[in-house]
């Protein structure tokens, strides 16, 4: 389609996509993210103009590369992949420059190399076998079922309640050998026939079809060197059987153009064919260890799976009920003699061979040994490796944990709420990681990833408590540009939503701008950004009371109480002594330092207050230096609390003394707080009313660490054993990753 009209118009809407990444006025930024979606909605109803938008984002992603505008390359890119993934009829020319752009960006530094790999490998695979990201895409979201390609993927959207509108398995199935035929043979497939042969077949013809069309992209795809011509060959046999003989005579379906019955040319408008919204479910968050029960039902059909009120005896197939039964090696059950094992067990290899001239005498079936990697021991692996090299075209973490058990499943769990509803999935996070330590079932076959969308409540005489309720979506915002212009903006669009009058109409299904907007961001949102979890160990004023443990991610407030600890006898305040506001604090910290060196500091001051937060509070805070550990993305530091202290500063003067205050900030990296004259303290975490503790002592935060399991726990052994254990079993912090769309951008 070459129509100037056309190109102007995509060109305008691309122009107005690029502005919305710069606006700065309050009438701009409110209807941020509708340009993109509009314009995925203009090619969705009419496929033949994606050729044309295509041209137009790779030119501008050229025109950014020479400007080095490095703020619109990622949003350019992801929607150029996204329309990449259900296009058809994209020529070699366009696959190329395509290529050879991201190509060229690997040699930009993180996270537009990394972005820019996965997109090249994409575009690779796509561009041998045409049809395969968008096969893949719906067999995993759909849960089609396909021996060749078995990856499933869930969407569990916690905290809100709404209907969607599912595709069925059968439609699902009739889109895939469109999409895939189309893309393959071009002009020479007749998509309004295919498509109405399609919708008369029965369904066991038409799983026949699906099955020969997945074979046909997946073993072509799985070639080191695919063959185009061997390719399209098969699928025109394909095409040809569906069909029919009659059609296919009048259809000519070795190549060339095909005629309608009429006698007329093909049109240009071709129908389209929908890529079906994944399947989502939709949780409103009341238990603890919901997030928990839903994974689980996700990872094991209702027909075998037995609940019982605690999971823990939950064992999945082929995963070992405890870590006892994970060791190293396997009891035979054999006698040990040869004669009574069956028939045709373990053959001896022929006289002629070596291995029967090395074995003297043999004893079969015995103690085997089975080699685990070392990642086992701890789940600290649970999203895989996030290096560069993902095997893309595969759900997220797909990789062998274990020998001969592949990551088949991928549960993406996406949470609306505030910073509130964020300190629950930490919480969540924890449990599900320490329970694996003690039921090593969900690891070895999931991959979890994490995406957030914040969901404030409208609050407008409350401005300030708003926006400090959606710290974390601010950090988002601010380390991730597109993720600001597409995931921030929703709250309003949410909001009237909720505010719409119940229908009794229970087909109504949820607005189609919101559920886009999620589609949209759980497909192309494979970034991760990592958050450091706290612990904190808190003491109480009661001695007969045990120290309680708890986690938070984003805040940790302490208030001064008015009460004082108790005391058996009567201690009377000397007179003319005056009791200043606040409490005398002893903190004991590790000081943050560039270096990394450990310089522990102690300071008594008297306070009304104190804050920790776990968040930069300011852009030159997100620029800061990284550290990257073995193996993982960059991290920045804001994996560092960050301490306000509210000051009580006393003076004196002719008129008496007076008191004032003054905060006090400071970075650490763990902190240990005591009150030192019987003030007892409140504390607050996570910006929540539910997890408050109050008559608190003294209390202990820290990052927290990975669960270990009692496989890690020292054993009776040499000491040169024991060092070597220790060293193997050193714990790591937990981080838990929230998806974005490019990660930190520096």
């Amino acid at each position: 389609m070459d129509n100037p009209d056309v190109e102007l118009d995509l060109q305008r809407s691309v122009q107005a996509v690029l502005r919305e990444l710069n606006a700065q006025t309050p009438a701009l930024q409110s209807n941020q993210g509708m340009w993109r979606w509009s314009l995925h909605k203009k090619v969705e109803r009419d496929p033949g103009k994606r050729p044309v938008l295509v041209r137009i984002l790779l030119r501008e992603l050229e025109k950014a590369e020479r400007e080095d505008a490095r703020h619109v390359i990622m949003p350019l890119l992801h929607t150029l992949m996204y329309v990449f993934t259900k296009a058809t009829g994209i020529t070699e020319e366009l696959h190329r420059r395509t290529y050879a752009f991201c190509m060229r960006s690997l040699t930009l530094p993180a996270p537009y190399c990394t972005v820019a790999l996965d997109c090249a490998i994409r575009l690779k695979t796509e561009a041998a076998v045409p049809g395969t990201l968008y096969q893949r895409l719906v067999i995993a979201e759909q849960n089609l079922t396909s021996e060749l390609y078995p990856y499933q993927e869930s969407a569990l959207l916690l905290e809100i309640q709404a209907a969607q509108e599912q595709q069925t398995p059968e439609a699902c199935m009739r889109h895939v050998v469109s999409h895939a035929l189309q893309a393959a043979l071009g002009e020479a497939c007749h998509a309004g026939t295919l498509q109405r042969k399609l919708q008369a077949s029965p369904r066991l013809v038409l799983e026949r079809y699906f099955h020969a069309v997945v074979s046909a992209v997946e073993q072509m795809a799985s070639e080191p060197s695919p063959s185009r011509e061997g390719h399209l060959e098969r699928l025109e046999e394909i095409y040809c059987s569906l069909l029919g003989p009659a059609e296919a005579a009048r259809g000519r379906c070795g190549g060339k153009r095909l005629l309608l019955p009429s006698g007329d040319p093909l049109q240009d408008q071709l129908p389209s064919i929908p890529l079906p919204s994944p399947h989502i479910t939709f949780h409103l968050w009341t238990d603890e260890d919901q997030l928990w029960k839903e994974l689980v039902l996700f990872l094991r059909p209702r027909s075998q799976l037995r609940l019982s009120a605690d999971l823990e005896a939950l064992d999945l197939q082929g995963v070992p009920p405890d870590r006892e039964s994970a060791r190293a090696s396997v009891l035979s059950t054999d006698s040990g003699i040869e004669r009574d094992l069956p028939s045709g067990a373990d053959e001896l290899p022929s006289p002629e061979s070596p291995e029967m001239e090395r074995a003297g005498l043999q004893r079969k079936g015995g103690v085997k040994k089975r080699v685990w990697p070392p990642d086992i021991l701890m789940p600290s692996s649970w999203d895989g490796p996030p290096g560069l090299h993902r095997r893309t075209g595969r759900p997220s973490g797909d990789g062998e944990l274990l020998p001969g058990v592949s990551r088949l499943h991928t549960a993406r769990v996406l949470v609306l709420g505030d910073d509130r509803m964020l300190g629950r999935l930490a919480r969540a996070y924890y449990a599900i990681r320490k329970r694996e330590t003690q039921k090593f079932c969900l690891t070895p076959r999931l991959s979890l990833q994490l995406y957030y969308i914040p969901v404030l409540a409208p609050e407008k005489p409350a401005a300030s408590r708003h926006l400090e309720l959606g710290e974390l979506a601010t950090f988002l915002g601010r380390a991730d540009p597109w993720y600001e212009n597409t995931i921030n903006t929703l709250c309003p669009a949410i909001h009237k939503l909720a505010e719409m009058p119940l229908s009794l109409n229970t087909s109504r299904t949820i607005d189609p701008f919101i559920l886009d907007v999620i589609t949209y961001y759980i497909r192309m949102g494979t970034q991760p950004i990592y958050f450091q979890i706290y612990t904190v160990k808190i003491f109480f004023s009661d001695p007969s009371q045990d120290p309680a443990e708890d986690i938070f991610l984003t805040e940790l407030k302490m208030k001064i109480q008015d009460s004082k600890i108790p005391r058996d006898g009567f201690s009377p305040r000397r007179r003319g002594v005056a009791e200043g506001p606040g409490a005398e604090l002893s903190i004991c910290y590790q000081k943050a330092l560039l270096s990394h060196r450990v310089r522990e500091v102690t300071v008594s001051l008297r306070a009304t207050g104190l804050v920790l937060k776990t968040l930069a509070a300011s852009d030159s805070d997100v620029s800061g230096p990284t550290y990257c550990p073995p193996a993982a993305a960059p991290v920045t530091d804001h994996r560092c609390l960050n301490v306000s202290v509210t000051e009580v500063v006393k003076t004196s003067n002719l008129a008496g003394r007076s008191f004032s205050t003054v905060t006090n900030t400071f970075r650490t990296a763990s902190i240990q707080i005591q009150s030192q004259d019987q003030r007892l303290l409140t504390l607050s975490l996570d910006k929540d009313g539910r997890r408050t503790f109050r008559d608190v002592v003294r209390f202990e935060v820290a990052p927290c660490l990975e669960p270990c399991s009692g496989a890690q726990k020292s054993k009776v052994l040499s000491s040169h054993r024991q060092e070597m254990e220790r060293t193997k079993a050193k714990a790591k912090p937990l981080l838990m990753p929230i998806n974005t769309f490019s990660g930190i951008i520096q």
